[in-house]
């Protein structure tokens, strides 16, 4: 799953006792989806430029090999940018951070300011909509906001988040 739950865990002190730094419950880190790793990128890459080059070995020593040369590797060049432009896009990442007496959620995309939306957990009201952007979205309502958490998620994996995030809010109440 491209989430993942973190509960604090005590650091010892210099004198060896338990201390907690943030008295926090529970964290929750989300992030899209990766279906080509990064060493998949360099092979992919690899695999274009070598399927591309094959069949310019016939043409060495040839003045066309220079006419073709400067369109196959702007293809391969138009290629790369396009793949690291979607690992820019995708590098999302949302954290929601459950307190006793606060939550709250915060959202790292590229190229845009950070949004925060805090509230008390008793009041807020978790919800899975079906009529949004994307199929069965999860929502968190509470101090007069409405905020989505993990609409880059698959519709499963949308539906399972909602179920253990009421879970872990209703144990927070």
């Amino acid at each position: 799953m491209p989430y993942e739950w973190i509960t604090p865990q005590s650091v010892p002190d210099r004198s060896g006792a338990a201390v907690t730094f943030e008295p926090m419950t529970i964290e929750l880190h989300l992030w899209p989806y990766r279906s080509l790793p990064r060493r998949g990128f360099v092979w992919f890459i690899a695999i274009t430029a070598g399927m591309i080059g094959l069949p310019l070995t016939s043409l060495i020593g040839s003045p066309v090999l220079w006419g073709l040369l400067p369109f196959l590797v702007a293809t391969v060049a138009g290629i790369w940018w396009a793949i690291e432009r979607s690992y820019t896009d995708g590098a999302i990442r949302e954290e929601l951070r459950l307190w006793p007496d606060k939550i709250s959620l915060i959202r790292y995309a590229p190229r845009q300011p950070v949004q925060t939306w805090e509230a008390n957990p008793h009041w807020v009201q978790l919800g899975l909509r079906q009529d949004g952007p994307v199929t069965d979205y999860v929502t968190l309502r509470g101090a007069g906001r409405e905020v989505e958490i993990g609409a880059f998620l698959s519709v499963e994996e949308r539906k399972a988040l909602y179920t253990e995030l009421a879970d872990r809010l209703l144990r927070a109440k």
